[in-house]
């Protein structure tokens, strides 16, 4: 992957947080930043088409909200997370 050098302004607290959770996770700077701008395009990418299929959905019983989603994907990503860092140590 090719880097390209920009400059970005951010709040002091928020590079005391970078610093303290890179020096956590035995990361650069550099690198929790480059982590955060890549999460952050990601989630707010537009995708040209749909991610599934109307045949490939199924019945879950009933209606399920926005805030039980968030809920599942939030707790599959820190599970997943938590994996990685178990594997890692």
């Amino acid at each position: 992957m090719a880097l390209k050098r920009t400059n970005v302004y951010a709040d002091d607290s928020d590079l005391a947080l970078i610093k303290e959770a890179a020096a956590r996770l035995g990361l650069s700077e550099a690198e929790m930043i480059r982590e955060g701008i890549h999460r952050i395009a990601l989630a707010h990418r537009v995708w040209d088409e749909p991610f599934v299929a109307d045949e490939e959905t199924f019945d879950l019983g009933e209606p399920i909200d926005r805030d039980e989603i968030g809920r599942a994907v939030t707790g599959g990503y820190e599970a997943r997370e938590q994996r990685n860092r178990n594997n890692a140590a």
